[in-house]
C-alpha cells in the first residue's frame, strides 16, 4: 500500500478537522468582518484620505492588478514605531503556499467550507480552466507539511469539483519513489500501483520545492515554483525584487516597507554587517521558511554561536533588528521598535505579527485570511544576560520535530476573533495597510518571476545566476 497517497472524496468535508479547535469556534470580530467587506474603492478612498500624496488611481490600479505567476501569497507584518511614536506596518516576508485557513474564524457560520472555499473556487479552478494546453488527468494536493490544513483544501476541491482528488505527502526525500513527472505531466502512483496523470495540483509543498518540483510543468500548479524562487521562498531574490518594484512605484506615494537589507552576504562578512547594525542585527539562510534559519542577534554569545553553525548554502542576508527602544539596530531608516501586544495582567508586552493572507480573484487581489502569532516570551527593557533573543523575538509558531516532522505551538496564536483581537492593539485602518503592503509585495515578487522567465515562458537561468548566484542552490534546481 502507497501510505504517501490517499483519495479524498466528494463530501469528505469536516470542519472540525480543518481548524484549530480554538478557531473553529471562535466568532469573528466585527472589524475584521467589516474590512474583509470593504470594497476596493472604498479602502483606495479612505487610504489616499490619511495619505494625500497617495495617487489614487495608481492605487487602484494595483489593488486590480492580475499576477501572472504569484496568485495566492501570505505576508508577515510587524507594527512597529519609532521614537516620536511614528507607527507603520513593516513587511518581514511574503510566502507562497501560506497558511492560515486553520487559524481563520468563519466569516460566515452558513458556510462551512469558510476561505477554503474562496481560495479554491476565486482562484485554483480559475487558473486550471485558463492555462493552455492541460493534459487529461485527475487532480492533488501535494503537501509537505501542515495536514490539517492541506487535507481541508483536497476535501474543499473534491466537494467543488465533484471528483476524487489525490491526497499526496510530499516531502523534501523520498518523493521520488510515489511522484514523477513526464513531458511537464505529474504522475502520482496510487494504493494499487497505478501511475495516474494530473491535469491540475494545489501545492502546499514549502520545505525546497525546487529540487523536486520542475520549473516548467504542463500539469497546472498553484503556485508554481517559479514564484517560490522569485521571491515566495527566496528572501534574497525577494529582496531584491522589492527594491525593483519600488523604483517602479516612484511617485505613486507607495512604497513596500522592509527592514534595511544587506543581501548577498558571505558567512564571514556578517560579523562586519551586525558591527554595522550597532551589534543587533537579523541573519537569514535565505531559502529556509517555517523560522527555520532565522537568527536573531542582539550580543557577541548568539553572534559566536551563529559562527559556529554549519550551514548548506553559501549566502545570507543581515537585516536590521526590530528589538525594544533601548536596544534595536541603528540605521539609515532610524531606530525602529515593537509595538507589541497591549500589556497582559501582569504588565508584559509580547512581541507579534500579523498575517495576511490574499489571493487573485477576478476583480484583484483580495483579502482572505488574517492571523497573529506572538513570541514565547515577553519584550526586554534590556538585553544584559539574555542567551536566546528568538524567544523573546521569533513568531513562527512551527516546531520542527524531526527530519520531515512539524508541530504548532498553538498557545501563540491570536485570532481575529472577539478576544483574541483586542490583545494587537490594531485597528482597521491597520488592516487596511497591512493589506497593501501584501498587495505590493505580491506584485513586487510577481513582476520578479515574469522576468526571469522569456517570451516562451522559460526560466532564464542566466538572469537568475546573476541575481542569486549561490551555485548550491542552483544545483538543486529542477527545470523540467
Amino acid at each position: 500500500m502507497n501510505q504517501f497517497c490517499q483519495i479524498v472524496n466528494p463530501g469528505s468535508f469536516e470542519g472540525q478537522n480543518h481548524w484549530y479547535p480554538k478557531a473553529f469556534n471562535a466568532t469573528i470580530h466585527p472589524m475584521v468582518s467589516f474590512f474583509l467587506s470593504l470594497s476596493k474603492s472604498r479602502i483606495v478612498e479612505r487610504y489616499c484620505h490619511l495619505h494625500p500624496m497617495v495617487k489614487k488611481l495608481r492605487l487602484l490600479e494595483i489593488l486590480s492588478a492580475q499576477p501572472k505567476y504569484f496568485r495566492w501569497a501570505g505576508a508577515d507584518l510587524i507594527n512597529v514605531t519609532d521614537e516620536k511614536g511614528f507607527r507603520h506596518l513593516v513587511l518581514i516576508e511574503n510566502n507562497s503556499s501560506p497558511s492560515g485557513q486553520k487559524s481563520m474564524p468563519l466569516l460566515d457560520d452558513n458556510d462551512e467550507l469558510g476561505s477554503y472555499r474562496k481560495l479554491i473556487e476565486k482562484t485554483f479552478l480559475p487558473g486550471m480552466r485558463a492555462k493552455r494546453n492541460l493534459p487529461e488527468g485527475g487532480l492533488a494536493v501535494l503537501y509537505d507539511k501542515n495536514k490539517m490544513e492541506t487535507s481541508g483544501y483536497a476535501a474543499t476541491l473534491a466537494l467543488l469539483t465533484g471528483e476524487p482528488v489525490y491526497y499526496v505527502y510530499m516531502p523534501n526525500k523520498d518523493s521520488e519513489q510515489h511522484v514523477r513527472f513526464r513531458d511537464g505531466v505529474l504522475h502520482i502512483l496510487t494504493a494499487d500501483q497505478q501511475w495516474i496523470p494530473i491535469r491540475g495540483a494545489f501545492r502546499y509543498v514549502t520545505q525546497r520545492p525546487w529540487n523536486r518540483i520542475p520549473m516548467h510543468t504542463r500539469t497546472y500548479l498553484l503556485n508554481p515554483v517559479l514564484s517560490c524562487l522569485s521571491g515566495g521562498r527566496n528572501k534574497m531574490i525577494a529582496a531584491k525584487a522589492y527594491d525593483l518594484y519600488n523604483a517602479m512605484l516612484e511617485g505613486s506615494g507607495l512604497a513596500i516597507n522592509t527592514p534595511e537589507t544587506i543581501r548577498d552576504v558571505s558567512k564571514n562578512e556578517v560579523p562586519l554587517w551586525v558591527e554595522r547594525f550597532g551589534g543587533q542585527a537579523v541573519v537569514k539562510v535565505p531559502y529556509s521558511n517555517a523560522g527555520q534559519g532565522v537568527y536573531t542577534i542582539v550580543g557577541g554569545a548568539e553572534l559566536k554561536r551563529f559562527m559556529d553553525t554549519d550551514f548548506l548554502y553559501d549566502q545570507f542576508i543581515v537585516q536590521s533588528l526590530i528589538g525594544n527602544y533601548t536596544w534595536s539596530s541603528t540605521s539609515p531608516k532610524g531606530r525602529l521598535y515593537h509595538v507589541g501586544t497591549i500589556p497582559s495582567t501582569k504588565g508584559y508586552t509580547y512581541v507579534n505579527d500579523l498575517r495576511i493572507m490574499i489571493n487573485a480573484t477576478e476583480t484583484g487581489l483580495r483579502p482572505l485570511c488574517i492571523y497573529s502569532r506572538m513570541a514565547e516570551k515577553p519584550l526586554s527593557d534590556s538585553i544584559e544576560n539574555v542567551q536566546d533573543s528568538w524567544k523573546m523575538l521569533g513568531t513562527n509558531l512551527s516546531v520542527k520535530t524531526g527530519e520531515n516532522e512539524w508541530d504548532s505551538d498553538t498557545t501563540r496564536l491570536l485570532l481575529m476573533d472577539r478576544r483574541d483581537f483586542n490583545k494587537l492593539g490594531i485597528g482597521l485602518d491597520d488592516l487596511i495597510e497591512g493589506y497593501i503592503q501584501t498587495v505590493l509585495s505580491t506584485l513586487a515578487i510577481d513582476q520578479m518571476a515574469v522576468k526571469l522567465t522569456n517570451s516562451k515562458g522559460k526560466f532564464r537561468m542566466k538572469l537568475f545566476r546573476s541575481l542569486n548566484n549561490d551555485p548550491k542552490l542552483i544545483d538543486e534546481i529542477m527545470l523540467s
